[in-house]
């Protein structure tokens, strides 16, 4: 999974960056605008996995993992064409999600470059950018489309043409194509067109430290957004968060507990940033390696198989399958067996969060 951080430069989005991955990329580099991205895996917390390498001992424990990439941030002086280029919109669109940070703090010697802080101002700015992009990519199928539909009507080419007309009235309208409520089988003919507004968007609101304890009331407008489709709202204090990852556990520890916060941010975001794309993990295990694997939602045995090795799905006969709520509970496989919760599942089952699975193929 890979997700691109975005945003007004001077909004925090190297800070999140390094908050994020525990990297110290200088974030005064790019006062000025940022020249290159940077990009960092990192692990998805998950206490289901720490818990199976405690029982299991292995030589490895895996996790799965979210790709960040700290993005450029958008022109906004005046003299020069506004907005993102089209060059990295393009590279944006490779990616799973978005994550927009929105800036909430104020900083007399980091002037915002639209000299007030209005996080919902922001946003519809860059979300405009993202919509006129989609839009100009509707525009230009639709003319070619009409051009094919005169020499011959084929029944695909109808239904995609239909399917971006709803797109270009919701992106006239100045909307996301978020809120489309497509069918599967509609969403497939649009999805090589890596609509930017069709990913999922997480939206950060960096705020102040002295903002922590009403975080979410600092930004007016930006309620709504967060019962949109496929878009959530956090509220994150990225310098705080940033300072904290570069300190020893026990010390982060003690500075989260000085400033109230229960959980760190951080943790709550990389699992945010999986939740959003749909995405579930399930587990493998044994001495050599105890593993998370990220799968879809609704993904069948022998896809999943797959995602270990192509030869588990090309031969795949069974799943051996136990819950990990089932084996924790009795801590063993031979007492999931004797209890009925270690199952064999065929080719249709949909694997669930959490399942630990061994698969039986033969090729």
């Amino acid at each position: 999974m890979k997700i691109a951080i975005v945003g007004l430069p001077l909004s925090g989005k190297t800070t999140l960056f390094n908050a994020l991955t525990g990297m110290q990329v200088d974030t005064a580099a790019f006062m000025g605008g940022k020249k290159e991205a940077h990009q960092a895996i990192v692990a998805v917390p998950d206490e289901r996995l720490d818990r199976l390498n405690e029982i299991f001992n292995p030589k490895k424990k895996t996790s799965a993992t979210v790709e960040y990439v700290d993005s450029a941030g958008m022109v906004v002086d005046e003299q020069k064409k506004r907005g993102f280029s089209d060059q990295f919109l393009g590279q944006i669109r490779t990616v799973d999600a978005l994550l927009i940070v929105l800036r909430a703090f104020a900083n007399e010697n980091l002037p915002h470059p639209f000299n007030s802080i209005d996080p919902y101002r922001d946003f519809q700015s860059i979300q405009a950018d993202f919509i006129l992009s989609d839009l100009a990519i509707v525009e230009n199928r639709l003319t070619r489309l009409e051009k094919q539909l005169r020499v011959k009507k084929s029944d695909q080419d109808i239904r995609e043409q239909a399917i971006l007309l709803k797109c270009k009235k919701l992106l006239e309208a100045e909307k996301p194509l978020r809120l489309l409520d497509l069918p599967p089988e509609e969403e497939i003919l649009i999805r090589g067109y890596q609509f930017l507004t069709l990913k999922p968007a997480i939206i950060v609101v960096n705020i102040d430290e002295k903002d922590i304890a009403s975080g979410a009331e600092v930004s007016p407008g930006l309620e709504n957004l967060a019962h949109q489709k496929a878009t959530m709202v956090l509220p994150i204090p990225a310098q705080i968060e940033m300072e904290m990852q570069q300190l020893a556990p026990e010390e982060a520890k003690a500075f989260r507990d000085d400033l109230g916060i229960t959980q760190s941010a951080m943790l709550k975001l990389i699992r945010t940033s999986y939740d959003l794309l749909g995405l579930i993990s399930f587990f493998t295990v044994g001495e050599d390696e105890v593993r998370a694997w990220t799968i879809r939602t609704g993904t069948l045995a022998p896809q999943a198989a797959g995602e270990v090795h192509t030869d588990m799905e090309r031969g795949f006969i069974r799943a051996e399958v136990v819950h990990y709520d089932d084996f924790v509970a009795r801590g063993n496989y031979a007492k999931c067996r004797s209890d009925g919760v270690l199952r064999l599942e065929g080719r249709d089952y949909a694997v669930k969060d959490g399942d630990i699975i061994n698969f039986r193929f033969a090729i």
